[in-house]
C-alpha cells in the first residue's frame, strides 16, 4: 500500500489567473472602468492561441471584487500570487508569454503589495 501522505498535491491547472472584472455602483474606482473585460478577452485569446489552455495548464476567470481598487485594472496569477496592473492588450501578450507561458513573472507590471482598495 503507498503512502499518500508522502505524494506532493497535484494542482488541476499549473497557472490560474484571475481579473477583477467588478464594477462599483457608487462610482468609486473599480477594474471594470479600465477595459477590463477586453484585458480578460484578449488573455483568454492568447492563452487559446498558444495552446497554454486546459487541464494540467492554464485557466483564465473572471473575478468579482480583488480589494485592490486602487490599482486597477488588476489580475492575479497563482499559485505564484503575482498581482498585475495592465493598461494595453500588449501588456496582457506579456504576461501571457512570459509568465503564465515561460513562468517567469512581468516585473514591470507588478502591482505594488500596499495598493489596496
Amino acid at each position: 500500500m503507498s503512502d499518500q501522505s508522502e505524494s506532493k498535491p497535484v494542482s488541476y491547472f499549473e497557472r490560474h489567473i484571475f481579473f477583477c472584472l467588478n464594477q462599483r455602483a457608487n462610482g468609486e474606482a473599480c477594474c471594470a472602468d479600465h477595459r477590463a473585460q477586453e484585458a480578460f478577452d484578449r488573455c483568454k485569446a492568447q492563452v487559446k492561441s498558444h495552446g497554454l489552455a486546459g487541464p494540467g495548464k492554464v485557466r483564465v476567470n473572471k473575478a468579482g471584487c480583488l480589494d485592490r481598487c486602487a490599482g486597477g485594472p488588476v489580475a492575479v496569477v497563482y499559485p505564484e500570487a503575482v498581482w498585475y496592473t495592465f493598461v494595453d492588450q500588449s501588456d496582457i501578450d506579456e504576461i501571457v508569454t512570459s509568465h503564465l507561458r515561460d513562468g517567469v513573472p512581468v516585473e514591470r507590471l507588478r502591482l505594488a503589495p500596499d495598493v489596496g482598495r
